[in-house]
């Protein structure tokens, strides 16, 4: 199951917007756009969803409240909605399945978020729909989704588990280098990182040989000198990675983590993200520490990792800015959105004909599609003092 048509109401940046998602779609935009806000829709609504502490007033709450959610364009419309359209092949015309969630604060002095609108079609027939009989007899029914509740999402309860399994990864090297001497408490979900180790660790041990041989082959190509990688644990059991080079000395000792490159790091979460489930992936800027010449491979490697296992049926959606990543020339036009901010709020658009033609004359996304989302005046930053 893929979703494939994503429809906003108030949610951040986006006052009234809507998208067209591909396996992997890549999302452009100046700063400030709304990049990784339109990443946290599916977080949030994966936070709606997660069995253990989920839960629509906590995904609120962890959010800053509806004040910081809510699109600043609002004006006199509290109300904040997603809808989310699946397929079960990306070529389907018609939906197997949409899921509308909408939801706003009660008022009154109280500080609790009221579901508005609760919507579950299965093709063209609806089975859920709130606010219901229940919900005005008991105005608490309304603070919880149907989607949170096993019983009562019973029906739909394949769309529960595609949110529950999204994976966010913004891996972040110094967290995962030095996760032991910062310490402290670990943001739940831990989407930079710093439990990282410990995820390969819980990995069956023939899923996790297989996954890191094919991830010592890549680095191979992309790391001078790399040679080895291992997966170990110390004398107090905690995981690790160990890494060889090739060296002038043949019996030169293995590396841990902490030893990587940054970019080496973030790369190698790179890959063994793109091996685990097959749920949404989400990955904001892959290309942050890495190499020019790698980054240019990331749409090629992501190509080749979905086709080598026919039963994937990952979905993956990317924000990036970098010249070098979209100079790829195999990157399809109808997988690039452009998010533009406007006078009402930010817009999401498709690639235009007119843009189209340039591509199929052979220029690429970063040619044709990156400049338009430089800001506007940006020449002028360099005559600031």
């Amino acid at each position: 199951m893929y979703i494939k048509h994503v429809v906003l109401k108030n949610w951040r940046n986006f006052r009234n917007a809507e998208g067209e998602l591909s396996q992997v779609s890549y999302v452009l935009g100046a700063n400030a756009a709304g990049k990784s806000n339109f990443l946290d829709i599916f977080r949030f609504l994966r936070d709606i969803a997660k069995p253990e502490g989920g839960g629509l007033q906590k995904a609120v709450n962890d959010r800053g409240g509806v004040s910081k959610i809510r699109c600043l364009h609002a004006r006199h419309d509290p109300e904040i909605r997603i809808e989310v359209v699946f397929v079960e092949k990306l070529e389907d015309e018609n939906p197997s399945w949409r899921y509308i969630i909408g939801f706003k604060p009660e008022g009154r002095g109280k500080h609790r978020n009221i579901i508005s609108c609760e919507e579950v079609w299965k093709q063209d027939k609806k089975i859920v729909a709130r606010p219901n009989i229940q919900d005005k007899k008991d105005s608490l029914l309304l603070t919880e989704t149907y989607l949170e509740q096993t019983r009562a999402n019973n029906e739909f309860r394949n769309i529960a588990e595609f949110f529950q399994n999204i994976t966010y990864l913004h891996l972040v090297p110094q967290l995962l280098k030095y996760g032991e001497k910062i310490g402290g408490n670990r943001i739940e979900d831990d989407p930079f990182g710093q439990g990282f180790l410990e995820r390969i660790a819980k990995t069956q041990e023939r899923t996790r040989i297989s996954r890191l041989s094919k991830i010592e082959v890549a680095l191979s190509q992309a790391v001078p000198q790399f040679k080895e990688l291992r997966f170990v644990k110390d004398e107090m059991g905690h995981p690790h990675l160990e890494a060889k080079y090739e060296h002038h000395r043949p019996n030169a000792g293995w590396q841990r983590e902490d030893s990587f490159s940054d970019g080496t790091l973030r790369l190698l979460g790179i890959l063994w993200s793109l091996q685990d489930s097959n749920g949404l992936l989400l990955l904001e800027e892959p290309e942050l520490s890495l190499n020019q010449a790698v980054i240019q491979q990331i749409p090629l490697l992501i190509e080749r990792v979905l086709r080598s296992n026919r039963k994937n049926k990952r979905q993956i959606l990317i924000t990036t800015h970098s010249k070098d990543l979209l100079s790829n020339n195999g990157i399809d036009a109808d997988s690039v959105l452009v998010l533009k901010s406007e006078k009402e709020g930010t817009s999401i658009n498709e690639v235009s004909n007119n843009d189209r033609v340039a591509l199929d004359a052979g220029l690429s996304i970063a040619d044709v599609i990156l400049p338009q989302t430089k800001p506007k005046n940006i020449e002028q930053l360099g005559f600031w003092k």
